[in-house]
């Protein structure tokens, strides 16, 4: 019977809930505390509304995915924020020492950047921050404007009432913090268009502009550190969001289409200050 006991106290169930894209690495220490603020909890609940919630007593296996989510999506924000440049070198024990988290959830996000052509192998130990050159930039922000402009024709066409009301919500945020803080205001950013093609119900567009999102991270500051560019920005995802709400397919996606070519403008001015 003491067997049978220890075999079955070995088991443990698996978690069946899905990882929270949504986390990045100031939300590492939230995963740890249940004391989520009510407006913080309700973005996130709109961002994963889609997707079945963790069981409980699924917390143990869950955190670990999660956790490594956070930390790709911390080094992705590192490098928008400029705190990692193109040539620096990423060691994996030093990133885990800055997050304060074990060497496992740095490893798989270092082996994801590396997947993805973020960073290459660098002489010795650690990987190097890759460098993207003008033509990079130029064929990046040309295959956005495509995406994105798609994404907002099928929202127009696919987004419930409660998607756009979302995405009016996202914007109100934003507006909320473009007066001091230019990295939160390019996490709303990613938001916003992550829920429009969401709404667009187009499970390849979707994935295929998340790791386009994923590329603009390399080419460090965020544009919503350009005078006037939050103003600007705020003034076409209003616009983007009234033509996607009056089902009017065909305005949407010149809007969008529009709105990536000014943030491309804006791209090359930071690029020429470098």
């Amino acid at each position: 019977m003491r067997r049978s006991w220890r075999h079955s106290a070995r088991r443990r169930p698996r978690s069946t809930g899905p990882p929270l894209r949504t986390f990045v690495y100031k939300d590492i220490q939230k995963l740890r505390k249940p004391h989520l603020c009510m407006g913080r909890m309700r973005f996130l609940l709109r961002g994963c509304m889609s997707r079945r919630p963790a069981k409980a007593g699924s917390i143990a296996r869950g955190a670990g995915v999660a956790l490594g989510e956070a930390v790709f999506r911390s080094l992705c924000e590192a490098l928008q924020a400029g705190s990692y440049r193109a040539g620096d070198r990423l060691r994996e024990e030093e990133v885990a020492q800055r997050l304060k988290v074990s060497r496992t959830p740095v490893r798989e996000a270092l082996g994801r950047l590396a997947a993805r052509g973020f960073v290459e192998p660098a002489g010795g130990r650690g990987l190097i921050v890759r460098n993207l050159d003008i033509s990079e930039v130029l064929e990046l922000y040309a295959m956005r404007e495509i995406m994105e402009g798609a994404a907002a024709r099928l929202a127009a066409e696919h987004a419930s009432a409660t998607e756009i009301d979302a995405l009016r919500d996202i914007e109100q945020t934003f507006v909320e913090a473009s007066a001091t803080d230019a990295i939160e205001m390019a996490r709303l950013n990613r938001a916003f268009h992550e829920a429009i093609c969401r709404a667009a119900r187009n499970r390849y567009l979707d994935n295929a502009s998340r790791e386009l999102q994923d590329w603009i991270a390399l080419l460090g500051p965020t544009t919503f550190t350009v005078t006037g560019r939050p103003t600007t920005s705020h003034g076409e995802h209003q616009a983007i969001i009234d033509a996607i709400a009056a089902r009017d397919g065909d305005r949407a996606e010149q809007l969008a289409r529009a709105h990536i070519r000014e943030a491309l403008r804006c791209r090359l001015k930071l690029l020429q200050k470098q």
